[in-house]
Protein backbone atom coordinates (compact mmCIF):
# COMPACT_ATOMS: atom_id res chain seq x y z
CA UNK A 1 0.00 0.00 0.00
CA UNK A 2 2.07 2.68 -1.07
CA UNK A 3 2.08 6.76 -1.36
CA UNK A 4 2.42 8.23 -3.98
CA UNK A 5 3.19 11.42 -3.13
CA UNK A 6 3.75 13.79 0.32
CA UNK A 7 2.17 16.97 0.02
CA UNK A 8 0.09 19.33 2.23
CA UNK A 9 1.96 21.06 4.86
CA UNK A 10 1.57 24.40 6.70
CA UNK A 11 2.21 26.54 3.82
CA UNK A 12 0.78 26.76 0.70
CA UNK A 13 -2.24 23.57 0.05
CA UNK A 14 -2.86 21.99 -3.44
CA UNK A 15 -6.42 22.08 -4.47
CA UNK A 16 -7.87 18.44 -3.53
CA UNK A 17 -7.61 16.05 -6.77
CA UNK A 18 -6.46 18.97 -9.05
CA UNK A 19 -3.03 20.04 -7.80
CA UNK A 20 -0.28 17.97 -5.92
CA UNK A 21 3.13 19.34 -4.20
CA UNK A 22 6.33 18.23 -5.05
CA UNK A 23 8.93 20.84 -4.00
CA UNK A 24 9.94 23.39 -2.28
CA UNK A 25 12.59 26.12 -3.60
CA UNK A 26 15.77 26.71 -1.30
CA UNK A 27 18.87 28.54 -1.95
CA UNK A 28 20.35 29.30 -5.30
CA UNK A 29 23.15 27.26 -6.73
CA UNK A 30 25.95 28.78 -8.54
CA UNK A 31 25.44 31.91 -11.35
CA UNK A 32 23.58 30.39 -13.64
CA UNK A 33 19.95 30.60 -11.94
CA UNK A 34 19.85 26.81 -10.70
CA UNK A 35 18.27 26.38 -7.12
CA UNK A 36 18.30 23.25 -4.00
CA UNK A 37 14.52 22.05 -3.45
CA UNK A 38 13.59 20.32 -0.85
CA UNK A 39 11.43 17.16 -2.42
CA UNK A 40 8.06 16.46 -1.70
CA UNK A 41 7.89 13.07 -4.09
CA UNK A 42 9.15 9.80 -4.51
CA UNK A 43 9.33 10.47 -8.39
CA UNK A 44 11.54 13.36 -8.59
CA UNK A 45 13.01 11.96 -12.07
CA UNK A 46 9.43 11.76 -13.51
CA UNK A 47 8.07 14.90 -11.75
CA UNK A 48 10.41 17.27 -12.60
CA UNK A 49 11.92 16.41 -15.49
CA UNK A 50 13.31 18.53 -18.06
CA UNK A 51 10.76 19.88 -19.82
CA UNK A 52 7.97 19.76 -16.71
CA UNK A 53 5.75 22.32 -16.42
CA UNK A 54 5.53 23.40 -12.45
CA UNK A 55 3.07 25.88 -10.70
CA UNK A 56 4.83 28.14 -8.62
CA UNK A 57 3.12 29.94 -5.34
CA UNK A 58 4.84 32.13 -3.17
CA UNK A 59 5.73 30.98 0.03
CA UNK A 60 5.82 33.00 3.16
CA UNK A 61 9.12 34.82 3.22
CA UNK A 62 9.56 35.15 -0.40
CA UNK A 63 10.28 38.01 -2.27
CA UNK A 64 9.03 37.41 -5.81
CA UNK A 65 5.13 37.12 -4.55
CA UNK A 66 3.64 36.27 -7.90
CA UNK A 67 2.08 32.56 -8.92
CA UNK A 68 3.37 31.54 -12.18
CA UNK A 69 4.20 28.71 -13.96
CA UNK A 70 7.94 27.08 -14.62
CA UNK A 71 9.51 24.87 -17.08
CA UNK A 72 12.19 22.83 -15.61
CA UNK A 73 15.12 23.47 -18.21
CA UNK A 74 17.62 20.25 -16.34
CA UNK A 75 17.90 18.49 -13.05
CA UNK A 76 20.57 16.91 -11.99
CA UNK A 77 22.14 15.84 -7.99
CA UNK A 78 24.91 17.50 -6.19
CA UNK A 79 25.51 14.76 -3.84
CA UNK A 80 22.08 13.74 -2.26
CA UNK A 81 20.95 17.47 -3.55
CA UNK A 82 17.88 17.58 -6.31
CA UNK A 83 19.17 21.09 -8.58
CA UNK A 84 16.96 22.16 -10.80
CA UNK A 85 17.19 25.11 -13.57
CA UNK A 86 14.22 26.72 -15.40
CA UNK A 87 13.84 28.63 -18.32
CA UNK A 88 12.19 31.70 -17.22
CA UNK A 89 15.19 31.77 -14.42
CA UNK A 90 18.31 33.26 -15.67
CA UNK A 91 20.95 34.43 -13.03
CA UNK A 92 21.38 34.07 -9.32
CA UNK A 93 19.64 37.09 -7.92
CA UNK A 94 15.97 35.69 -10.24
CA UNK A 95 16.68 32.29 -8.48
CA UNK A 96 17.17 34.03 -4.88
CA UNK A 97 13.49 36.32 -5.40
CA UNK A 98 11.86 32.82 -5.35
CA UNK A 99 13.61 30.83 -2.69
CA UNK A 100 10.90 29.54 -0.42
CA UNK A 101 8.02 29.18 -3.09
CA UNK A 102 6.61 25.98 -3.54
CA UNK A 103 6.31 23.91 -6.69
CA UNK A 104 3.15 21.85 -7.61
CA UNK A 105 2.22 19.59 -10.60
CA UNK A 106 -1.25 19.54 -11.99
CA UNK A 107 -2.91 15.82 -11.33
CA UNK A 108 -6.00 16.73 -12.90
CA UNK A 109 -5.03 14.48 -15.62
CA UNK A 110 -3.38 11.71 -14.32
CA UNK A 111 -4.98 8.16 -14.25
CA UNK A 112 -5.78 7.22 -10.34
CA UNK A 113 -3.02 4.95 -8.48
CA UNK A 114 -5.50 1.90 -7.60
CA UNK A 115 -2.24 0.77 -5.82
CA UNK A 116 -1.28 4.38 -4.00
CA UNK A 117 -2.51 7.69 -1.98
CA UNK A 118 -2.02 11.29 -2.23
CA UNK A 119 -1.92 12.79 0.91
CA UNK A 120 -4.27 15.11 0.41
CA UNK A 121 -7.02 12.44 -0.32
CA UNK A 122 -6.28 10.92 3.02
CA UNK A 123 -6.37 14.39 4.68
CA UNK A 124 -8.92 14.41 7.11
CA UNK A 125 -10.46 10.86 7.02
CA UNK A 126 -11.08 9.50 10.73
CA UNK A 127 -9.57 6.92 11.51
CA UNK A 128 -11.20 4.03 13.17
CA UNK A 129 -10.54 0.85 15.43
CA UNK A 130 -12.09 -2.60 14.18
CA UNK A 131 -15.06 -1.86 16.98
CA UNK A 132 -15.81 1.57 15.41
CA UNK A 133 -14.08 3.77 18.02
CA UNK A 134 -12.54 6.54 16.65
CA UNK A 135 -8.89 7.06 17.21
CA UNK A 136 -8.06 10.27 15.53
CA UNK A 137 -7.89 12.48 12.15
CA UNK A 138 -5.55 11.58 9.21
CA UNK A 139 -3.19 15.45 9.16
CA UNK A 140 -0.79 14.00 6.50
CA UNK A 141 1.11 10.98 5.06
CA UNK A 142 4.71 10.78 5.50
CA UNK A 143 6.58 8.92 3.09
CA UNK A 144 9.94 7.28 3.37
CA UNK A 145 12.33 4.91 1.79
CA UNK A 146 10.95 1.81 3.88
CA UNK A 147 7.87 2.76 4.37
CA UNK A 148 5.02 5.83 4.97
CA UNK A 149 3.35 6.64 8.13
CA UNK A 150 -0.10 8.12 8.67
CA UNK A 151 0.06 10.88 11.04
CA UNK A 152 -2.79 10.62 13.09
CA UNK A 153 -4.24 13.28 15.41
CA UNK A 154 -6.17 12.12 18.61
CA UNK A 155 -8.89 13.82 19.87
CA UNK A 156 -6.03 15.08 22.64
CA UNK A 157 -4.16 16.70 20.04
CA UNK A 158 -1.64 14.11 20.02
CA UNK A 159 0.86 12.72 16.97
CA UNK A 160 0.47 9.17 16.53
CA UNK A 161 2.88 7.95 13.79
CA UNK A 162 1.45 4.53 11.94
CA UNK A 163 3.13 2.47 9.95
CA UNK A 164 1.02 2.65 6.49
CA UNK A 165 0.96 -1.17 5.73
CA UNK A 166 -1.63 -3.33 4.86
CA UNK A 167 -1.57 -5.67 8.25
CA UNK A 168 -1.99 -2.11 10.29
CA UNK A 169 -4.22 -0.35 7.64
CA UNK A 170 -6.35 -2.71 6.06
CA UNK A 171 -8.97 -0.88 4.78
CA UNK A 172 -9.85 2.90 3.33
CA UNK A 173 -13.38 3.78 2.11
CA UNK A 174 -12.92 7.22 0.75
CA UNK A 175 -17.20 7.41 0.37
CA UNK A 176 -17.47 7.32 4.22
CA UNK A 177 -14.17 8.90 4.24
CA UNK A 178 -12.94 6.85 7.26
CA UNK A 179 -9.86 4.61 7.47
CA UNK A 180 -9.91 0.69 9.61
CA UNK A 181 -7.23 0.57 11.53
CA UNK A 182 -5.37 -2.71 13.11
CA UNK A 183 -3.09 -1.05 15.43
CA UNK A 184 -0.70 -2.85 17.92
CA UNK A 185 -1.34 -2.54 21.72
CA UNK A 186 0.23 0.76 22.96
CA UNK A 187 0.56 3.04 19.52
CA UNK A 188 -2.69 4.72 20.36
CA UNK A 189 -2.92 6.19 23.67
Amino acid sequence: MAASEYGNGPQARPDHGERLRVARIGKPHGIRGEVTVQLFTDEPAERLAPGSQLIREPGRDTQDRTTSVLTVSRQRWNKQICLLGFDEIADRSAAEALRGSVLYIDVSSDQEDEEGWYSHELEGMVCVDAAGRKLGVVAELITGPAQDLLVVTTEAGEEVLVPFVEAIVPHIDPGSRQIRLTPPEGLFP
